[in-house]
């Protein structure tokens, strides 16, 4: 079932080109050891991440998308520093976060934070809801302890609940209202940049396009930054300005919204498409079906990581890495074969 997400178009903002990147990932890696037997000897090394480069400009939503296994998740962790990368750097208002002190780096972390993936896990169910979110205006001391019942009920005002909702758990709330207090408790330390990882995927099908409309509305009345990573293409496609489209820890495309959905130029990128659903009954896309399985992030393939399920490769997609080249005006793509 498709989810009707054109609700969710607002007018986006347009930052210039040459305006400063809010967030910058410079050749970004992580890779993670694979123990195997009695006594965790590393075997090999996992390559969640392989040589990320992306800017995010203030005030724009970067989608992110491909399949579930790419490194999504763990690029979005990587730019709030929840982990470490292996190689490559972070760089927040022209700041390396690995260069940061502790000071610096939790001064940081108020203007950056996170809205996870499911709702109910992401919450402490021993803790009312009200306590959650005073807790975060304690540590950073953002408001004084007498004021901040009345924080926390104006940050429920925003997501759309009621004063009387602070003193209840998480499991007296549905999916829909827990995701509410997640974006909630993000937006107590009134941060500038945001990573959405899959915010609505957890969700029944009536309730995403509600909280889809809520992250617009708070951006637009916030100027918040948005990282939103999914793998629903047509959810992706009305909240972003920009998409990257991420294969086995690469980078392979990236370019404006309507220029990469209208106009895509890697094989990946097509097939992913092909197999969105067009809501049009009389309407008929052909279908491109991927053979295989994607490659073992332990043992990638040489070259490109995409040619063994590429139905257009030759010799040099097995034997050359594609560089990343503009193909049009901020169209980018990892191919051989893209022109």
């Amino acid at each position: 079932m498709s989810v009707n997400v054109e609700s969710v178009a607002m007018q986006r903002p347009t930052p210039s080109h040459e305006e400063q990147a809010l967030v910058r990932a410079v050749n970004l890696c992580k890779s993670f050891p694979v123990a195997r037997g009695s006594f965790g000897r590393v075997m090999g090394y996992l390559k969640a991440v392989d040589d990320v480069n992306l800017a995010i400009r203030p005030g724009e939503t970067f989608g992110l998308v491909g399949e579930s296994g790419c490194g999504k998740t763990t690029t979005g962790r990587l730019l709030l520093r929840l982990l470490n990368p292996t190689s490559g750097k972070v760089l927040y208002r022209g700041r390396d976060l690995a260069t940061m002190s502790r000071e610096e780096l939790r001064l940081a972390r108020r203007e950056m934070q996170i809205i996870f993936q499911d709702p109910y896990s992401s919450l402490n169910p021993r803790m009312t809801v009200g306590a959650m979110l005073s807790e975060p205006l304690e540590v950073h001391g953002i408001t004084d302890p007498s004021e901040r019942d009345d924080r926390v009920v104006e940050l429920l005002a925003k997501v759309g609940l009621k004063p009387f909702h602070m003193q209840r758990y998480p499991h007296e709330f549905s999916g829909g209202q827990r995701q509410r207090i997640g974006v909630a408790r993000a937006l107590s330390v009134n941060p500038k940049f945001i990573v959405c990882d899959e915010p609505v995927s957890a969700l029944d099908v009536s309730i995403q396009s509600q909280v889809l409309n809520l992250l617009k509305e708070l951006q637009s009345e916030l100027g918040l930054t948005y990282l939103f990573v999914s793998h629903s293409l047509s959810v992706v496609r009305h909240v972003s300005d920009r998409v990257g489209v991420m294969y086995l820890g690469r980078l392979v495309e990236l370019a404006d919204e309507f220029d990469l959905y209208s106009n895509p130029k890697h094989p990946y990128t097509e097939a992913l498409l092909s197999a969105v659903p067009v809501p049009d009954p009389e309407a008929h896309r052909q279908r491109i079906v991927l053979e295989g399985d994607v490659p073992n992030p332990v043992n990638p393939p040489s070259g490109c990581a995409f040619h063994p399920r590429c139905g257009r490769a030759t010799d040099i997609c097995s034997q050359e890495r594609p560089e990343w080249r503009e193909l049009g005006k901020n169209h980018f793509v990892a191919c051989h074969l893209a022109d």
